[in-house]
């Protein structure tokens, strides 16, 4: 049964991070548009609701990965996700956005139609299949870019003959019991380094199993500066001058990444060395084949994992995997790792528009095919801004960004009396290059799908948040690109003069 619903000004897919951005800037700077939420999980937070593995944490700092409207009060600047779910719903109920949310629905897919500049997205409710549909000027994806239902698990030679239990961390069983168990963690990333150290307090050993090393840096999960100035400053101001202390810094470590690779590996293997007892064969374990920043870095806090490996608790192995084993794995060196739980920490399935399917006047939107747009429109695409968080400093950096030109447009569309806004790619003699700058895995795996870049603005990713807040927040809307147009027609309007949409800025 499919029913129909209310016209929508803006309608918000997902009530995470990105979701709940959206809607604060919405109600803040247009309070008159009619906004709906609609999120298929029972509960708000996204990856922060999903994930239950043991010690999820955040990678980023909360003075960044915190909202810039909402200072985060909490001692611990690398939190865990249960702090980051309180914050996230101190949010929702301190903004009144909960109400706006609609739980238990899935968007299925979302058509555009150009003659009335509507699209028509239809829902699957969760737990009883039935569709609905709404109808939006504005559709703002704030799904994310992985995907909920399955994460990426190899096919594992031999799998079928382990005799304990093979787990993804997406997945992870509410009832696990590892206390006293043998774990081997296969992997390198973000996942991994949290996981080890946080079961090798419980479980009699646990290897973290990788083919290759990753760069690691330790950071203090206090910010002790961040602490103190809350205590002599005003809150709100403490939180600024920490969140830009913290996004300089960032920047500043990128920069030299990219120009002084050589150097900065060899800080982070000094930090790592100092960290772990003498001896210990970083050259193998922890020192990777590419440049820093080639991948992302993963955070160590109070180099928990590298005081895991001195109690012994935890150890590297960095090999392949020949076979699974009833017992455990054999490796290609031809070493054996014994194991009662085997966990594959092996990544995320990336996918965009949260997996619906989109289409524009009938035809299928091929994501692999667009070009972004500032890094959130779909070249060609109306009315639809996706948010896409940066690789190489916090997400909601982006998110906010994102938000506020959301609303700029928004606001540009009104006054110019626009009933449709698109990025118009007008040329094939745009340079393309891939969506991101990183030879991470789970970007590899899903080149096809994923949205392309130009070598030019505003085509091109300036992956610095700083630049960004002077093209998003301050700069002109009447770029060339972005075209503001009448219902049905390609052609811009008399309405939409050169100086109404002068005005309009």
């Amino acid at each position: 049964m499919t029913q129909s619903h209310a016209d929508l000004d803006v309608l918000i897919v997902g009530a995470g991070i990105s979701g709940l951005s959206a809607a604060y800037y919405l109600q803040k700077e247009c309070p008159d548009k009619r906004f709906s939420i609609v999120e298929r999980r029972e509960k708000i937070g996204g990856t922060w609701d999903l994930f239950r593995y043991p010690g999820i944490r955040s990678d980023s700092d909360m003075y960044t990965l915190g909202f810039r409207f909402k200072p985060w009060t909490s001692e611990k600047a690398i939190a865990d996700a249960p702090s980051i779910l309180t914050y996230l719903n101190e949010t929702a109920d301190e903004y009144g956005l909960r109400d706006k949310i609609e739980h238990g629905e899935k968007v299925v897919s979302a058509a555009f139609d150009s003659s009335a500049a509507r699209w028509t997205v239809t829902l699957q409710n969760e737990a009883n299949g039935e569709t609905t549909t709404r109808t939006t000027k504005f559709l703002m994806m704030c799904s994310g870019y992985y995907n909920y239902d399955k994460g990426y698990m190899p096919e594992f030679p031999g799998a079928e003959q382990f005799g304990g239990q093979l787990i993804h961390p997406q997945h992870w069983p509410e009832d696990l019991d590892y206390a006293g168990k043998r774990v081997v963690v296969i992997g390198s990333g973000a996942t991994a380094v949290t996981i080890v150290p946080e079961m090798a307090a419980d479980a009699e050993h646990v290897t973290m199993l990788q083919r290759s090393p990753t760069y690691m840096a330790s950071r203090p999960a206090i910010d002790g500066v961040a602490n103190a100035m809350r205590k002599y400053l005003p809150g709100k101001l403490a939180y600024t001058l920490t969140r830009w202390r913290n996004v300089l810094f960032q920047m500043f470590f990128f920069k030299m990444a990219r120009s002084k690779p050589e150097k900065v590996r060899e800080t982070l293997l000094g930090q790592v060395k100092e960290n772990l007892p003498e001896g210990y064969d970083i050259e193998t374990h922890f020192t990777p084949r590419y440049n820093p920043w080639d991948e992302r870095l993963c955070l160590v806090p109070d180099a928990d994992l590298f005081d895991a490996i001195k109690a012994r608790k935890a150890d590297v192995e960095t090999d392949h995997i020949e076979t699974f084993t009833e017992t455990g794995i054999q490796l290609k060196s031809g070493k054996h790792l014994d194991a009662d739980i085997v966990v594959s920490a092996t990544g995320l399935n990336l996918q965009f528009m949260g997996g619906a399917d989109v289409s524009v006047d009938g035809k299928k939107v091929e994501t692999g095919e667009v070009l972004m747009y500032r890094g959130m429109m779909y070249s060609d695409v109306p009315n639809l801004a996706a948010t896409f968080g940066y690789t190489n400093a916090s997400w909601t950096l982006k998110a906010d960004l994102t938000s506020e030109f959301l609303c700029r447009v928004l606001k540009k569309m009104d006054k110019a009396g626009a009933d449709i806004v698109v990025p118009r790619r007008e040329s094939d003699d745009i340079e393309l290059r891939p969506f991101v700058d990183f030879s991470s895995g789970y970007f590899k795996r899903a080149e096809a799908i994923l949205p392309k870049q130009g070598a030019e603005k505003p085509w091109k990713l300036n992956q610095n948040y700083a630049l960004d807040i002077m093209a998003l927040r301050y700069g002109k809307l009447d770029d060339g690109v972005l075209q503001f147009e009448a219902a049905g027609r390609r052609e811009t309007p008399e309405t939409l003069d050169d100086s109404r949409l002068a005005a309009a800025e």
